[in-house]
């Protein structure tokens, strides 16, 4: 059997996907457990100065978690493998957005336009 080849002709391609410093993985979860700590200080202290505020302010809060997690700890950017990874994952999050807020539409539609009951929800009428 003969050695692995190091040659590095067969690993020029800029293929660093998957490589993370500890830096990067520290401002990550540094970031994480603050976007984490906020969002439960506000709801444990009872801070809720608008009605729909703290339900907004939690919602960017795990938006920007999202973002966070993908750029730290999944390396998804432009550089890795020629950005195909990123188009990939934003392609995945587009089928998604379209598979949910379709199947809200639709259950939405069907509430408003479904028949009444004659005699409510206690049962035919006699």
């Amino acid at each position: 059997m003969s050695a692995p080849s190091h040659d590095p002709d067969l690993h020029s391609h800029g293929d660093t996907h998957g490589v993370g410093s500890r830096r990067g993985y520290r401002i990550g979860t540094m970031l994480s457990i603050l976007l984490t700590v906020i969002p439960f200080w506000l709801v444990m202290s009872g801070a809720q100065p608008a009605p729909g505020w703290l339900a907004g302010t939690i919602f960017a809060m795990a938006l920007v978690q999202i973002v966070v997690h993908v750029i730290c700890f999944l390396h998804l950017d432009t550089r890795s493998e020629g950005g195909w990874t990123l188009l990939a994952f934003l392609f995945t999050v587009v089928i998604v957005v379209i598979t949910i807020g379709g199947s809200v539409w639709v259950m939405y539609h069907l509430n408003t336009n479904m028949m009444p009951m004659p005699g409510g929800m206690e049962g035919p009428v006699r």
